[in-house]
């Protein structure tokens, strides 16, 4: 029998693994494919794709980073990467902290650009093979996109409540003025709700949310310093 011999398994698990390979090469410059046209066009979230596919409503205008009040930027900065002019798209000391000590998983160690390049490109949820993904699509990101423009795209995708995307229609929605004229507390409410912001109101904040918010002001003096990246 051919089969006694292993030949035709062997054939069928290279074949396999070929096609495997060829898909990851065909996935990697399908991804670098869009990270170039990216750097020019803003993309949409995965999350507002699944919004459009499954007919819900998507509240999103796109605006420049010199149209978003500096206040925002530097409040997000403290609230979500205090590092992000000073690392390559990963904060390998965060991330090392993160594996090291044994209650690392509830605490991540994820940078602007790694929620940036998840946003677009990767899935919602947690899982070790989608925060593997995060760090290499990071540092491609830092390098084709720079600082600025990755900033340009997180506050062009961010969530900011049911169907509210960019920090244009949060303000808009939420104080009713454009994100270039947003106040310092606002700034600070909008950061303060990022991490849940369905469940959390930027316009009504919860003392919780008030709290945080107060937590990011103190820290937005810290940070002001360390924002020269964001220049173009």
């Amino acid at each position: 029998m051919r089969g006694a011999s292993g030949r035709p398994r062997t054939r069928g698990a290279r074949w396999i693994v070929n096609r495997l390979l060829l898909l990851s090469v065909i996935g990697l410059v399908l991804l670098l494919s869009l990270a170039l046209v990216y750097s020019a066009l803003t993309p949409p979230s995965t999350l507002m794709l699944g919004r459009w596919l499954t007919l819900k409503s998507v509240d999103r205008q796109v605006v420049g980073l010199d149209a978003i009040s500096p206040y925002l930027i530097q409040a997000v900065i403290a609230s979500e990467d205090q590092r992000y002019c000073l690392h390559d798209g990963v904060d390998w000391g965060a991330l090392r902290d993160v594996v090291d000590d044994e209650d690392g998983p509830s605490r991540g160690a994820s940078t602007i650009s790694m929620q940036t390049v998840k946003n677009v490109f990767l899935w919602p949820g947690r899982s070790v093979i989608r925060k593997a993904l995060e760090i290499p699509l990071a540092l491609v990101a830092d390098t084709l996109w720079g600082k600025p423009r990755t900033m340009e795209i997180y506050l062009n995708i961010a969530e900011w409540g049911e169907g509210v995307f960019g920090a244009e229609a949060a303000a808009q929605r939420w104080f009713g003025k454009p994100a270039r004229a947003l106040t310092r507390g606002e700034a600070t409410l909008l950061a303060a709700v990022l991490p849940n912001p369905i469940l959390r109101n930027p316009a009504l904040p919860s003392r919780g949310v008030r709290a945080q918010a107060t937590r990011i002001q103190a820290r937005m003096n810290g940070v002001s310093g360390l924002m020269g990246c964001l220049k173009r």
